[in-house]
């Protein structure tokens, strides 16, 4: 390899790093907006969920249209998409809209932070694939770890009576992209995982905005200007950007380096919901939410 074709690629390298580093932290920042909603106006999580998914659903059509020319979806492939648009996507973000309620940002994404972990579990029960020693590892590693942050959390006072209640819908959030992750893998492959995002984004906003007009009336979107701007930057910067982010970066690391960086996620949720919404951070917090990084790590880094 001549100098200047290194020098291309150590660019290529380095741009899908940073990449890579920017859909993390924005998808990072999605929790912490949720709950800034919640703080800035009283508003229900299937109003919040409605303005996301309206506002990103332009992009995502966009994307679907401008792809329009690719190979043609088989007919049981659609319903696939539909399906795990619905589970994916619509289920999964109301179980996190709604458990967030209830937890702070940073304990919520330790919380979905998991779902690599019930992938494992999930194929050992449905795809029969036993897990290895490194996985049974990880996961007493990473389920430790979040047991110090819950029974930390429960013992430290009845000021949250529902906290329980909040990390149970999130951990069933994190149950629901596990499942699309291991059903939809296959899909991935036929689609392609740009296309596959964008129809699947597409099929989920449609309960969405169906349960917003079945349960709220229009004047639930007679919201402050503050709370638009929350919707529009939870609907582009931390939906619809980390979507490509993510995909490009993927395709220039791949995976295993990916999700080295990827454990910055819940870091950087952590640290914000502390500087920016007060959350709470314990000693117990730190090395619990440590253990959970450090499993997902072990169990989501292939050896070379």
């Amino acid at each position: 390899m001549s100098g200047s074709d290194r020098t291309e690629a150590n660019a290529y390298l380095l741009g899908g790093i940073a990449l890579a580093l920017a859909g993390t932290v924005t998808f990072a920042f999605r929790p912490i907006l949720i709950k800034l909603g919640y703080h800035t106006h009283p508003v229900s999580a299937t109003t919040l969920l409605f303005l996301r998914m309206t506002l990103s659903l332009p992009f995502f059509l966009t994307m679907a249209w401008w792809m329009r020319a690719d190979a043609p979806i088989a007919r049981r492939d659609w319903l696939g998409i539909l399906g795990l648009g619905l589970l994916g996507y619509y289920l999964a973000s109301l179980l996190d809209f709604l458990g967030l309620q209830y937890v702070s940002a940073g304990v919520g994404r330790l919380i979905m932070f998991l779902y690599p972990t019930l992938v494992i579990i999930l194929s050992a029960f449905f795809l029969s694939k036993s897990p290895t020693r490194r996985e049974l590892a990880a996961l007493a590693i990473t389920y430790s770890g979040i047991a110090l942050v819950l029974a930390q959390q429960i013992s430290s006072g009845p000021q949250n009576p529902m906290f329980a209640f909040g990390a149970l819908l999130i951990f069933a959030s994190a149950m629901c992209y596990a499942v699309y992750l291991v059903t939809g893998s296959q899909l991935v492959k036929r689609v392609g995982s740009i296309r596959f995002t964008a129809y699947t984004m597409i099929a989920s906003s449609a309960p969405a905005i169906m349960q917003f007009f079945i349960l709220e009336s229009p004047a639930a979107l007679d919201l402050p200007m503050q709370l638009w701007w929350v919707a529009i930057l939870l609907a582009t910067v931390c939906t619809v950007l980390p979507v490509f982010l993510v995909a490009e970066a993927l395709k220039r690391i791949g995976a295993n380096h990916f999700a080295l960086i990827g454990a910055l996620g819940p870091v950087t949720t952590v640290l914000a919901d502390f500087v920016l919404l007060e959350g709470a951070l314990t000693m117990a917090q730190i090395l619990g939410g440590a253990l959970v990084i450090s499993g997902v790590l072990l169990v989501s880094l292939k050896r070379n």
